[in-house]
C-alpha cells in the first residue's frame, strides 16, 4: 500500500478538520497518483472533501465507527480488518491511504511507499502524522524546491526500510 499526504515542518496535516493549505501542484500530484486507484480515508477526511462526497474516478473506502454510515459512491468499513479484506482484491500499488491522522496511524504498518508534499513552514495545527524521517523510512526521491506564493515545498518519496 501507499500513503499520500501533505505535511508541514512538524509533520502536521490539519487543523479543525481541514488541510493546512491548498497548493495547486500538490492537488495535481494527488490526482495523478490516485486517479483510477483505491483511496482509503476516514469519515472526517470524507467530510472535508469538496461537497463531502467521494472522489471521482477512484474506488473510495471509508473507515468509520458509525454502523449506519452509508455513502453513495463509497464503501463503508468498520474496522481495519474489514478494510484489509475489501482491499485484498487490489494490488498494493493501487491502494492509497489518504488520511486523516487515525487512518494514517492504523494503516502505516501496511504501507511500503509514502508520497509526501513537505511544506517548509510551521502551521498552527491539531492533527499530525508520524515523522517518517525518524520511523524506519528513507527518502528515495526529492523534487526540486517548488514555490507557491511565499511557500516553499518539495515532493518526497519515502520507502519503508524496516520490513
Amino acid at each position: 500500500m501507499q500513503l499520500i499526504a501533505a505535511v508541514d515542518k512538524n509533520w502536521a496535516i490539519g487543523r479543525k478538520g481541514q488541510m493546512l493549505v491548498t497548493i495547486p501542484a500538490d492537488q495535481k500530484l494527488f490526482r495523478q497518483e490516485t486517479i483510477g486507484k483505491v483511496v482509503v480515508m476516514g469519515r472526517k477526511t470524507l467530510a472535508a472533501l469538496p461537497g463531502g462526497r467521494p472522489l471521482d474516478s477512484r474506488t473510495n473506502i471509508v473507515l468509520t465507527r458509525d454502523p449506519s454510515l452509508s455513502v453513495k459512491g463509497a464503501t463503508a468499513v468498520h474496522s481495519v480488518e474489514e478494510a484489509l479484506e475489501k482491499l485484498s482484491v487490489y494490488r498494493d500499488e493501487d491502494i492509497f491511504i489518504i488520511g486523516g491522522q487515525s487512518i494514517y496511524e492504523q494503516f502505516l504498518p501496511y504501507c511500503g511507499v509514502a508520497h509526501i508534499t513537505f511544506i517548509d513552514y510551521e502551521y498552527h495545527a491539531d492533527t499530525y502524522m508520524v515523522n517518517l524521517d525518524k520511523e524506519g523510512w528513507r527518502v528515495t526521491d526529492v523534487s526540486d524546491e517548488q514555490t507557491y506564493f511565499d511557500l516553499c515545498y518539495e515532493f518526497r518519496r519515502y520507502v519503508r526500510t524496516d520490513k
